[in-house]
C-alpha cells in the first residue's frame, strides 16, 4: 500500500466568516507533491479544518497508508476517538444526560466515508510554530479566504 503524508489546515476571518482550507499531499516513495486550497464566503474554522482533510483524502486515487498532520485537536480527536461513538448513537453526542446532534454532521459523515478506504495515522502539529508544511497550508488557506473579504 502506498504511503503518503497529508498536511492540512483551515482558516477563517471571523468565526464564522470567510473561510479557507488547504492541504499538501506528499508521496514518500516518489517525492511527488500536490497542493490544493479553496475558500468559501461563510464558514467556521472547524468546518474549514474538516474540509481540508476531506479534500486531501478525496485527492487520493487508491487506498493508501496516510499519515495525517493537523493542528486541529477538534479534527484529530474526532477522527481518533469521538466518531465511533457518534456513529453508534446515530450521529449524536452526549451533552450531560441527553443526546444532541453532532455539530458539522455532514462534514463528519463525509470524512467518515473518505476514511473507509485508507489506513490513517494521526500526528498533531502545533499551529503557528514554524512547522514548514503547516505554515504553508495556513498561508494557502488564508489566501483562499481573502478573496471573500469585503473591502471597505
Amino acid at each position: 500500500m502506498k504511503q503518503v503524508k497529508l498536511f492540512t489546515d483551515g482558516a477563517c476571518s471571523g468565526n464564522p466568516g470567510p473561510g479557507g482550507w488547504a492541504f499538501i499531499l506528499r508521496c514518500e516513495k516518489t517525492g511527488k507533491e500536490l497542493e490544493r486550497a479553496a475558500g468559501t464566503p461563510t464558514a467556521t474554522n472547524n468546518q474549514m479544518e474538516l474540509q481540508a482533510v476531506i479534500e486531501g483524502l478525496k485527492a487520493l486515487k487508491e487506498p493508501c497508508e496516510v499519515t495525517l498532520y493537523a493542528d486541529s485537536n477538534y479534527v484529530l480527536q474526532g477522527m481518533k476517538s469521538w466518531m465511533a461513538g457518534w456513529k453508534s448513537r446515530g450521529w449524536k453526542r452526549k451533552d450531560g444526560s441527553k443526546l444532541v446532534p453532532v455539530k458539522n454532521v455532514e462534514l463528519w459523515q463525509e470524512l467518515d466515508r473518505q476514511m473507509q478506504t485508507h489506513t490513517i495515522r494521526f500526528e498533531h502539529v502545533k499551529g503557528h510554530s514554524g512547522h514548514l508544511e503547516n505554515e504553508r497550508c495556513d498561508q494557502l488557506a488564508v489566501a483562499a479566504y481573502q478573496r471573500y473579504l469585503v473591502k471597505r
